[in-house]
């Protein structure tokens, strides 16, 4: 006869896959299935709604405030689960990918505007490279912001720091007016400084290297790349979250994503989801969702 604490072990890992099973299923009202709002904080919850809904907002919301008196966004925050990093342009989902609807609201189209040469170049990144986060390398900026899990703010007087569930990555951002490192210094992360605009924080970032996607199939910048970021609060539980991304060597244009950070439920928990090299599953996710994702091989 097996013993008891056999028998609890498999009680508990029945449980949990009717946690996953439960966690996946969208609840009524919802869509993706992450369980994403079909509302948040009034406005449309997908970007092409929410930006035009969330500018005047911004404009009349007072923010709580920290002891120096700057806007208190502290906290547990997530981004839209129905998109995550897979995919920042629109998209109908597969057996490999979740469906995701374009965060990009300019150009009005939902699509990074490349120029001509480098059109073809996101589908050779999907057949030749494996996405920079599946070998544990950092998101990169503004990817930091929209990767799977959630991020946890810190403020003090000076500082804004954000720091990632997934891998426990984080970026450091001085709001003291301090300049920018030397051009020479090249960093996954890059070298952020912010700086306060009335009730928001706006954070340019510089320092670049062209080694980070901006999500898993293979969106792509130069080193030439500069990214301007806007933190804003509309309401206590929300951010409008607007970044502008400027880089003339791959782009027509500078174009730009929005969407709300959510503030996650009381007395939730940044955890660290450690990252490791070397998994061995790795070679079959690539091997097997990325032939569907290009229609190398029918789903079954």
């Amino acid at each position: 006869m097996r013993n008891p604490a056999f028998r609890l072990s498999l009680v508990t890992a029945a449980l949990t896959v009717l946690v996953w099973v439960l966690a996946a299923t969208p609840a009524a009202g919802q869509e993706g299935g992450g369980g994403r709002p079909q509302t948040v904080a009034g406005c449309p919850a997908l970007s092409r709604g929410f930006y035009p809904c969330a500018k005047p907002k911004a404009q009349a919301f007072n923010p709580p405030r920290t002891p120096d008196g700057k806007p208190d966004m502290q906290g547990a925050w997530t981004a839209p689960t129905a998109t995550g990093s897979q995919n920042i342009e629109d998209y109908p989902g597969d057996t490999f990918l979740g469906p995701a609807r374009s965060l990009i609201v300019d150009p009005s189209d939902g699509k990074v505007p490349y120029r001509p040469e480098w059109a073809a170049k996101r589908q050779e990144h999907l057949k030749e490279y494996i996405d920079p986060m599946g070998s544990c390398y950092a998101p990169g900026i503004p990817r930091q912001v929209y990767s799977p899990r959630g991020l946890n703010i810190l403020q003090s007087p000076g500082v804004f720091a954000i720091v990632n569930e997934l891998s426990h990555y984080y970026r450091i951002i001085p709001t003291d007016g301090s300049p920018h490192i030397g051009n020479t210094i090249r960093l996954y992360m890059g070298d952020s400084r912010g700086r306060w605009e009335g009730n928001t924080l706006v954070v340019d970032t510089d320092n670049l290297t062209d080694r980070t996607w901006l999500d898993i199939v293979g969106d792509f910048h130069s080193a030439a790349l500069r990214v301007t970021e806007r933190f804003t609060l509309i309401d206590p539980d929300t951010i409008f979250f607007e970044t502008t991304l400027n880089d003339p060597k791959v782009y027509r244009q500078p174009w730009t994503m929005a969407f709300p950070l959510r503030r996650a439920a009381k007395g939730h928990e940044i955890m660290e989801e450690a990252c490791y090299e070397g998994d061995h599953d790795l070679p079959h996710l690539l091997d097997n969702g990325f032939k569907i994702y290009l229609g190398l091989t029918p789903p079954k």
